[in-house]
């Protein structure tokens, strides 16, 4: 038996389904119904957005946790490992030149 491929779905387009499905007299049968989804997921993002809206869209005791604040350190945690591995490369360059080893950390 073949397993099912995972979709992606946009983080707005999982909103604008939750939203909808918060309007007076819609249920989340008929939303689900209309974006092709099942109403079980719809029901697991409403509790996903609930839980997480605390932390992952607002700021929490002065920290940022929004999507843009994951990605910026996300980049500086790469920029970082970039630089250490240059810095190892220039250490070992610098050794093989001189023959011995610089003290430097």
């Amino acid at each position: 038996m073949a397993r099912k491929k995972h979709q992606h779905y946009t983080e707005e387009f999982r909103k604008e389904a939750v939203k909808r499905s918060d309007q007076p007299g819609v249920t989340q049968a008929e939303v689900a119904k209309d974006l092709g989804i099942s109403a079980q997921q719809i029901s697991n993002w409403k509790r996903q957005f609930n839980r997480l809206s605390d932390k992952q869209f607002n700021s929490v005791d002065g920290m940022d946790y929004s999507k843009q604040e994951s990605e910026e350190l996300r980049q500086l945690k790469r920029e970082n490992k970039r630089l250490k591995e240059e810095m190892e490369f220039l250490k070992k360059v610098s050794v093989d030149s001189i023959g011995q080893r610089n003290m430097y950390p």
